[in-house]
């Protein structure tokens, strides 16, 4: 599982014209599931997002985290960000989760993350065409991969 996150200001997605999601301050995660992943990364993953100390202090010192600072989240599946560009111009996607394993492991990281701030995410919408628009506060931008966190 891999995870781009975003410190923002504000962040919105939009599908066919329509709002689905909007915040104003916290962090906007881009996720990319494989085959492999399963629920410990799941768990470990939420665990280290939420409690990961890229908010500032009174000091103006990354000091908070998510939890601290109280912001909010949006979760958008990526199946792009497990693209392979080792060989050609064209990124292949084989590593890529299908729908049928993607879509539970999606929810279930968005389940686990309400459930680690003890508050609701918002989402997009799973294999939507979605417009993201966010302002990054920093720009403080993070890539987390569960497979490497040894």
């Amino acid at each position: 599982m891999k995870a781009v996150i975003q410190r923002v200001t504000k962040a919105s997605v939009t599908i066919a014209g329509e709002k689905v999601a909007q915040i104003e301050h916290g962090l906007l995660i881009l996720l990319g599931i494989v085959n492999e992943d399963e629920q410990a990364d799941i768990t470990w993953l939420s665990n280290k997002i939420t409690n990961l100390r890229i908010f500032s202090d009174e000091n103006d010192v990354m000091n908070c985290s998510l939890k601290d600072s109280e912001g909010d989240v949006i979760v958008v599946s990526q199946f792009t960000l497990q693209a392979s560009t080792k060989k050609g111009n064209r990124p292949s996607y084989i590593k890529a989760a299908k729908p049928d394993v993607a879509i539970p492991l999606y929810e279930a990281f968005v389940a686990q993350i309400e459930s680690d701030l003890g508050k609701k995410v918002q989402t997009g919408q799973f294999g939507a065409d979605m417009k993201v628009e966010l302002l990054n506060d920093g720009p403080v931008t993070i890539i987390i991969d569960t497979k490497n966190k040894v």
